[in-house]
């Protein structure tokens, strides 16, 4: 199998929203950020994988972490490196932000409560933010300001998704909601796991959804004009993970038992609104 076949194959079956706007792109583009977000994939995949212990899940992302450096100095291994290799420096893609989303990946390993919304903030940035910014070159940027908008656009995407997984992800014995926040509306971490529906839980939801939406408008007046058009892709993204988190709120948030998701039609049609309102 080619490398881009490998990354293809591995972007189009995780069904991410994130994949729909990638077809929008240009060859070159397209190939380097599904490169990017196959990468992003094998290693979540690694941390989220319960058939192994935190061992084994340690060493394949060390095993990554050799391989990025290998990738570096131009003898990319993996499918996916190789993939990734030619775009490096066509796109100014820096290595450290790949690395950082490996530390990102490696701190659900290593916690799984946060005391705080600035705690929390260090783990978004990780998984989420740093990968903005790297989609946001390959994309394409004029202006610094843009990588502003793409490490808060990251944020607000990441908390769109803690929202949506809080059942699933109490399964697995994480809590990704501030503990601080949970004791101020009362809503303890046996609520969660009993999937309690109580007042002071909408209320909890509520609140986190406010802060993820008033993150979206502060990403989208930080974009400048000039890289407006560039970064479609990106906005159109947005669009979709906006949208799933309104639906969810009016909803009243019933992510304890439910997967709220968007229809491929509906994300379809997201994505192609935004893209000719640019």
């Amino acid at each position: 199998m080619l490398p881009d076949e490998y990354c293809q194959q591995k972007a189009a079956a995780s069904g991410s929203s994130f994949y729909v706007s990638f077809r929008f792109l240009p060859a070159d583009r397209r190939k380097a950020i599904t490169a990017l977000y196959a990468f992003c994939r094998e290693v979540d995949d690694i941390v989220d994988d319960q058939t192994m212990d935190a061992a084994q899940a340690r060493f394949k992302l060390d095993g990554w972490r050799k391989e990025i450096a290998e990738m570096e100095a131009g003898r990319p291994d993996h499918l996916i490196t190789q993939a990734l290799f030619p775009h490096l420096e066509a796109f100014n893609l820096d290595v450290n932000l790949l690395l950082a989303i490996i530390d990102g990946m490696e701190m659900d390993l290593d916690k799984v409560r946060y005391e705080s919304f600035d705690d929390l903030k260090k783990y978004c940035w990780h998984v989420a933010s740093a990968v903005g910014i790297l989609a946001a070159r390959i994309f394409g940027l004029t202006n610094p300001q843009t990588g502003e908008y793409a490490e808060k656009l990251g944020l607000a995407f990441q908390l769109t998704n803690i929202i949506r997984d809080v059942g699933e992800d109490i399964k697995i014995g994480r809590i990704y909601l501030p503990a601080d926040e949970l004791k101020e509306f009362g809503v303890t971490e046996d609520d969660l796991e009993k999937a309690r529906y109580t007042p002071e839980f909408s209320e909890l939801m509520d609140f986190q959804a406010k802060r993820a939406l008033s993150l979206y408008d502060e990403a989208f007046a930080l974009l400048p004009e000039e890289d407006r058009q560039s970064q479609r892709p990106g906005l159109m993204m947005a669009s979709i993970y906006r949208e799933l988190l309104l639906q969810i709120k009016k909803k009243d948030f019933p992510v304890l038992t439910e997967h709220v998701s968007l229809t491929k039609t509906k994300k379809l049609w997201l994505a192609w609104k935004a893209y000719v309102d640019e």
